[in-house]
């Protein structure tokens, strides 16, 4: 009886979310591609949404942080996110040596060990709609998570290859620009920014605040519609690429995620993590980066296929996280978590 009550509530869930407005647009922007439909988004577009998304998101978490102050969870929950985008690049990286070589395996790693802005953002949403609470200091992991992980994914470059590579250390690596590449990237400087702007405004300047409410709460959830539009456009382009990469890749695109979820479920709950910061702890874990990460793959790791690693994060893991995942991983909170912490 509890096993088919637990399935009808996800089946409930993955139903509410797919038919969603954001969802939804995420899906008109993917069909316009495979009919060939003229839709485009002019290029300067999406990049100003996803500015304004995480500018927003920053701000409110930076709101939100300085009420709740650093007690309690924070810094517990902090410091075990960075620590999970440190572990999960080297679990994937053991699993990926079985098909490739250690340039596209570090490669892939340090995407499925960083972190999707966009689908934390999603996850935001859909608490929301489902009425259902979270601290906003969930953010600071959100901006502390990307850095982490492509260190780790250059490590692993850096170890498991004999082959001297130019850097200006003379040693193979040139690690001032991986350190300024991976802590100084416009969406974590962005997000990680705002953060601190937020906090310090409420102290000290709660009027100026308040003429920001409506700018990051009124205009946030249709903007994120719009974005989600472009990015089913530009899965949609992406999925192609998967054909080449192979069933085991597309496979690890969507076991991976569920299996980082997990973890992140059983994480949550050793730290006491209510249902929200639950959700959102597990889609930290379980997402996959599209933008910071290949950005910083692409100038440091040039031997890798962007093929694989962005393809994989974009073209399946984004879409089936926007779509399954998150109601999904909401059904394994309320398994794991009997009650609200």
């Amino acid at each position: 009886m509890i096993t088919a009550t637990a399935t009808a509530l996800d089946a409930g869930l993955i139903l509410a979310n797919v038919l969603s407005p954001k969802v939804l647009f995420f899906f008109l922007g993917a069909i316009a591609v495979f009919l060939n439909a003229d839709l485009e988004i002019p290029a300067p577009l999406p990049k100003l949404f996803s500015l304004y998304l995480l500018l927003a998101v920053g701000f409110r978490g930076g709101m939100a942080l300085a009420k709740d102050g650093f007690g309690g969870q924070v810094i517990p929950t902090i410091t075990v996110s960075v620590l999970m985008a440190a572990i999960i690049p080297l679990i994937c990286f053991c699993i990926l040596r079985l098909r490739f070589d250690v340039f596209n395996a570090a490669a892939i790693s340090a995407t499925y060990g960083s972190i999707s802005a966009v689908t934390f953002i999603a996850a935001e949403s859909f608490l929301q709609a489902q009425n259902i609470s979270y601290d906003g200091f969930m953010v600071a992991p959100l901006a502390l998570m990307e850095s982490p992980a492509i260190i780790v994914g250059l490590v692993l470059v850096r170890l498991g290859s004999r082959q001297a590579r130019p850097g200006s250390d003379g040693t193979g690596m040139n690690w001032g620009k991986v350190l300024h590449e991976s802590m100084l990237n416009g969406y974590v400087y962005l997000i990680a920014g705002s953060l601190v702007i937020g906090f310090i405004s409420s102290i000290y300047s709660p009027a100026g605040v308040e003429k920001m409410e409506p700018f990051v709460y009124k205009f946030f959830y249709g903007v994120l519609c719009f974005f989600l539009l472009d990015m089913g456009i530009v899965a949609a382009q992406r999925f192609k690429d998967l054909k080449k990469a192979g069933a085991f890749l597309v496979f690890f695109a969507i076991l991976m995620p569920m299996f980082n979820a997990l973890i992140g479920g059983l994480v949550a709950r050793a730290l006491g993590l209510g249902y929200g910061n639950a959700l959102l702890f597990i889609i930290l874990c379980s997402s996959a980066s599209y933008i910071a990460v290949p950005t910083a793959m692409r100038m440091t790791v040039p031997e890798a296929n962007p093929r694989y690693y962005i393809s994989s994060a974009l073209g399946l893991t984004f879409p089936f996280n926007h779509t399954i995942g998150i109601p999904l991983y909401m059904g394994l909170v309320y398994k794991l978590i009997p009650s609200a912490a």
